[in-house]
């Protein structure tokens, strides 16, 4: 089923931003057992779109993150837009023994799925699906800055990069 641009979009977004929500651990907190702890609060950035046909749109986001007092599970809420579309997102997602795993929405598509990967020091890799979306996570923290690359072979969108910075 070829999905268009715009409900594709929704699905890969409502990647990223789970992507976003696993990445955002600060440089002190990779000691800790949990990617999450130190997470909570105001994160924006900006990145990028690429489509299959090589053509790139830029994209905003703003997150608001909310970790339990265990640091084992995270609350996130992200709103992205860009010339196009716009789309906004919440996930529940915890770690436990080096293994992530939850649920995200799409609140504008109606669109939710599953997360599953693993987190090792500052990266973390994830695979996201929902029906007719899959793709493949990587995130990388240094300090109060993330780095999030989506990649997808089955869909018209095949990448998503963005940077977050923490109260920007």
């Amino acid at each position: 089923m070829s999905l268009g641009l715009k409900q594709f979009s929704g699905h890969t977004l409502t990647g990223l931003v789970f992507c976003a929500a696993l990445a955002l651990s600060s440089a002190e907190t990779r000691a800790q057992a949990s990617p999450f702890a130190g997470l909570a609060g105001n994160w924006s950035g900006t990145g990028t779109i690429t489509l299959s046909n090589g053509s790139k749109e830029r994209i905003r986001c703003r997150a608001t993150y909310a970790v339990v007092p265990s640091g084992e599970g995270l609350n996130q809420s992200l709103r992205c837009a860009s010339d196009s579309y716009r789309f906004e997102l919440g996930s529940n997602v915890v770690h436990k023994g080096g293994v992530i795993s939850g649920t995200w929405n799409e609140a504008t598509r109606n669109v939710g799925g599953s997360v599953a990967g693993r987190a090792a020091g500052p990266q973390i890799q994830v695979q996201v699906d929902a029906p007719g979306f899959s793709a493949a996570l990587t995130m990388v923290t240094k300090g109060d800055r993330q780095e999030v690359f989506i990649r997808s072979q089955s869909t018209e969108l095949t990448g998503v990069d963005i940077t977050l910075a923490r109260g920007r």
